[in-house]
């Protein structure tokens, strides 16, 4: 195209100067001169077109030059394309990529210049974002944290079975602890699941007093590290935190297609758990597996989030103790999750970090749910909190004070959910071991608690552990 561009302007000068010649050497006749005026007219109007065809191709020649790297980044974004499309894992995506430069025995150079036009593309938003289906349905993807457990497998085997859609709810599994028994066992899934591996196997700075709780530090740094992969490098918008040691529930996708509208358009919530941390047999109504709440306890083990709140929290991360940092109040700044009456995860994992701490006294007790509910057509509105508030205080507060006493006897002649008051630390802790729910406090927050009440069901009566009308809010001692 530039070769014929140059022909052009080289045989429209040599044409102009041959007519410009003969015009001024020939003298006209006084008859020649309406010739002359027209010869004139035309010389004229060629000499404007050749300028401008000048114009128009110097323009031309400085936009060719200025875009040869921009012909680059297309080449290369057409790759990035075609590997989104179908993923696998990493490595087989970067492997796809290197061959395709190779054949161009162009490699060195060209593999570096993608490296680079990845990181300028994730920076300026570029790279498409996995958020939803040509339907309009979410995509959501399913974080699953894995370390040295071979039993990841029983998790993996029900996600896989249960999810309604694999291009819908992509499973990255993550591992770290660089298990070789625990990564075969993740390989063998294939192309069903992407697997990833924490790079930063390093020994970590340890405080004298906390060597003892080395595993909370190194399970702090991969959460951060995964949850960076799942939105920042792969892209997409919202995730469900699972860990390797947790049964699902037949439902429990459904319970997160059904809550997903509820986060991404309440912003007084930050997560939906599938856990209910008092949700014991004997502390929830078998019968009403549909009923969800909101608290201000997160909850954890099974739990959705949005890239937006990651982007918050990712600066921040804390280099321990995750769990109990999200749950303070410079995080979780008076946000709610959502949590169901009945669990739609329950753990397996009786050895950990933890060294089974709750699991023989409470863990193992938990209802795992098993009637499915269409939470995806239901009217879940009534969770929104300008909704809810009313609603749920109102049925609190309305409610008929009892004593445990009275409670534990059964002898209640009144219908409906009743109330038993607490009103310091110490009594809350007490009233709750008599009912087998969870005493403690993380800042200053009870395990389900919304506005300080905490709600169960107990000898076929919905109750509220609840503290007085003027209460004022959480008390960060109380932890």
């Amino acid at each position: 195209m530039r070769n014929r561009s140059v022909g052009i302007i080289f045989g429209s000068l040599v044409l102009w100067g041959v007519i410009t010649y003969f015009l001024f050497l020939d003298q006209p006749s006084g008859k020649d001169q309406e010739k002359q005026n027209k010869l004139s007219n035309q010389i004229s109007r060629l000499e404007e077109r050749v300028k401008q065809q000048i114009a128009v191709n110097q323009e031309f020649f400085q936009h060719i030059e200025e875009n040869k790297h921009s012909k680059k980044l297309i080449e290369k974004l057409t790759i990035t394309r075609t590997t989104i499309a179908t993923p696998k894992n990493n490595e087989q995506h970067e492997s796809n990529i290197k061959q395709q430069l190779l054949e161009k025995n162009d490699y060195k150079e060209k593999w570096t210049d993608f490296k680079d036009f990845q990181q300028t593309t994730k920076a300026e938003g570029i790279m498409k974002s996995k958020k939803s289906l040509p339907n309009g349905d979410p995509i959501i993807a399913v974080l699953v944290f894995s370390c040295n457990r071979i039993t990841v497998q029983r998790c993996l085997d029900q996600l896989i079975n249960l999810r309604p859609s694999a291009v819908q709810f992509p499973i990255v599994v993550s591992q770290d602890c660089e298990h070789q028994q625990t990564a075969e066992v993740i390989s063998k899934y294939g192309d069903k699941i992407l697997h990833i591996r924490q790079p930063d196997q390093s020994d970590i700075d340890i405080p004298p007093k906390e060597k003892k709780f080395k595993g909370y530090f190194k399970i702090a740094r991969h959460y951060g590290w995964a949850l960076n992969q799942v939105f920042f490098e792969l892209g997409y918008e919202t995730a469900i935190v699972v860990e390797d040691d947790l049964d699902i529930a037949p439902d429990f996708f459904e319970y997160f297609l059904g809550t997903y509208p509820l986060l991404v358009s309440d912003r007084s919530l930050w997560c939906v758990s599938a856990w209910n941390d008092n949700g014991k047999s004997g502390l929830v109504d078998e019968h009403a597996p549909h009923l969800l709440y909101r608290t201000d306890f997160f909850p954890g083990l099974g739990w959705m989030l949005t890239r937006q709140l990651w982007q918050e929290l990712a600066p921040k991360w804390p280099k321990s103790y995750w769990d109990d940092w999200i749950r303070q109040p410079e995080q979780r700044k008076n946000r709610a999750c959502i949590r169901p009456e009945i669990s739609r995860t329950r753990t397996f994992g009786k050895i950990g970090v933890s060294n089974g701490l709750f699991f023989e006294k409470h863990l193992k007790f938990i209802k795992l749910n098993e009637k499915s509910v269409p939470f995806t057509k239901m009217n879940l509105t009534y969770l929104l909190k300008d909704n809810y508030d009313v609603s749920f205080m109102n049925e609190v507060y309305h409610s008929t004070v009892i004593t445990y006493s009275e409670l534990k006897s059964g002898h209640i002649i009144i219908p409906g959910p009743v109330r038993i008051l607490y009103y310091t630390r110490l009594s809350y802790k007490n009233t709750a071991k008599m009912l087998g729910l969870m005493d403690d406090f993380k800042s200053g927050v009870p395990r389900t608690g919304y506005r300080g009440v905490v709600t169960f069901f107990y000898n076929g009566r919905r109750v509220h552990l609840a503290p007085a009308t003027n209460w004022s809010g959480y008390d960060i001692t109380w932890s």
